[in-house]
Parts: C-alpha cells; structure tokens; sequence
C-alpha cells in the first residue's frame, strides 16, 4: 500500500456521477480485499442460517411445512440496483460473509412481516417518507445478524432501479440509513472491512481525557465521508475521513465511542497523535489474517 489514499475526500467520491459498483470495488481493493480462491458466492436464492433454524423449530411444533413466500408480496418488483450487487464478480460480502455477520433477505420480506418473522412494523402514519394513506410497507433485503434490526426499502419505490435504504431503530421506528441500496452497500463495507484489513483501535471518549472533547477534535482534523450515519443495535454512528484512515464516533450505544483504522500502522500512529490518545500497544489490532475473511 504505497500510495496514499485521503478518506477525507470521499464524499467526493461518493457523490461523483458514476457507477457505484466502481466505487466499491476501489475500496474494497484500498483495503486489501480479494475474492477468496475456490470460494462459491452465497446464493441468492438461499435461507440464512438464523431463519433456516426458527424455521426449523416451527416445523417441529406443528408439523407442518413453512410457505418460504408467505412473507413475500411477489406483485413487487425487484429493484435493478440489488440484483446487480448480488452478481458483482468481486462482491465481499457474497464471497466473505464472514467479514459482515448479517443476513440476507432474498426474496424480499415485508415489514410488518405477515409471516410473523421480521421483527420490524411497517411506517407509523404520519411519517417522513411516504404521503399520507401510502404504502406503509417496507421490503427488508438485510438484517443484523440475530434480527435486532433490519434494513429495508420502501414499498412504494420497489419499482425504482436504486431506492433508499431506511434501518430499524426499535421504538422509534424507521430512519434514513442511505439515498440508495448502492450506497448502501458502500456504506456497509466501510463499516465492516476497515477494521478487519487495517491498523485499528475502539476507544472511548475517556480515553482522551485533555483538552476539548473527542468529537471536536475529530471534526476539526478529518472531514465526513458523505455518508448518513450508521444506525446498528442502537449504534449512531459517523464515519470521517483523512490520509489512509477512517475515524468512527459514535453517539449512540456502540460497544466504542471511537474506532480508527489506518490502512498501514503510521496512519494509524499519525491519527492518534493528531487526536491526543496516548498509544497502547495492547490495544491496537493489526490487520488479521486472510483465511478468516472466508
């Protein structure tokens, strides 16, 4: 990894009229990631192991066999953009799922789900995202990876080729987690691979304990990445951006407050002295090792 390369200059990127699978690729290959050999892709078509097991359960008590459609309305279309990120040659997550610990919903189910799997409602009325007397419904394509919470589409643009993506946040129902399924999927490997390929440390706000408090250091050194903030088991996290890293603070409830990872151990070093945070060795993990991307 010679070539430096400036995060706080994504939203740029992000936002440059270009396919976005592009886009992916890049990062994907920034970070040091490629397709494991001899590996097949997680099929499409295929029941996460989380639902083959509930499944598996209710055929035990009642003795009869699951509709694998009943939570599915097969009017809807499916929107180009999906179905394009499943067929990507170089797709990380179909290849290393490993590297995400989430669960793919193909076909889409809805939300509220009528089979009673999906743990999500549908919009509240009145809401932000659809005009009132729409369609409430949401088509969930992902979800973490015990189901706390999902991510899905709108109903109402499932004939859209790149509709937004909205997460599930418990009470308080639907938020926008992305402009579009490709962004999101973007989104979601800056989330997961950083960590996984780089120099990276979790710290919380206490662990910078002079000076001006966490979150204003960061802003005022790193620069967003263009993209909403990340909304996972009550996490509310924003993502930024300098010279080979990638700076995570979160407001939410994050096991961390603060995640950096530096695509080589001198970014990393150049991030904490910029932030304040004395180093720890036994705190910082190195990039790990191939065989457990797969």
């Amino acid at each position: 990894m010679t070539e430096i390369i400036d995060y706080g200059r994504f939203a740029d990127r992000l936002a440059a009229p270009r396919p976005r699978w592009d886009l992916l690729r890049e990062f994907q290959d920034e970070w040091g990631y490629t397709v494991p050999a001899g590996v097949d892709p997680w099929p499409k078509w295929s029941e996460s192991e989380h639902h083959a097991y509930v499944r598996a359960l209710h055929e035990e008590w009642t003795g009869e066999e699951e509709d694998p459609f009943q939570g599915v309305d097969r009017t809807l279309p499916v929107p180009k953009a999906l179905d394009e990120w499943w067929d990507l040659p170089f797709n990380s997550f179909t290849y290393s799922p490993r590297l995400y610990w989430t669960n793919p919903e193909y076909p889409l189910t809805l939300r509220p789900d009528p089979s009673g799997y999906g743990v999500s409602e549908g919009l509240p009325e009145p809401n932000p995202f659809v005009e009132p007397g729409g369609d409430l419904r949401l088509c969930c394509f992902m979800a973490e990876y015990e189901y706390c919470n999902e991510w899905a589409y709108l109903a109402s643009e499932a004939g859209h080729d790149d509709p937004r993506v909205l997460a599930s946040v418990g009470e308080d129902g639907w938020v926008l987690q992305a402009r579009s399924i490709s962004e999101f999927f973007v989104l979601l490997a800056a989330v997961r691979l950083p960590s996984h390929f780089g120099w990276s440390v979790q710290l919380g706000d206490d662990d910078f304990p002079d000076g001006p408090p966490v979150r204003e250091r960061i802003e005022a050194a790193y620069r967003p990445m263009g993209f909403q903030n990340w909304r996972e088991l009550g996490a509310d996290t924003a993502l930024f951006g300098g010279p080979d890293v990638i700076v995570r603070h979160d407001t939410g409830m994050a096991d961390f407050a603060v995640e950096i990872s530096g695509r080589s151990r001198d970014a990393l070093a150049a991030t904490a002295r910029t932030l304040g945070w004395t180093w720890d060795e036994d705190l910082v993990e190195p990039p790990r090792k191939d065989e457990e991307s797969q």
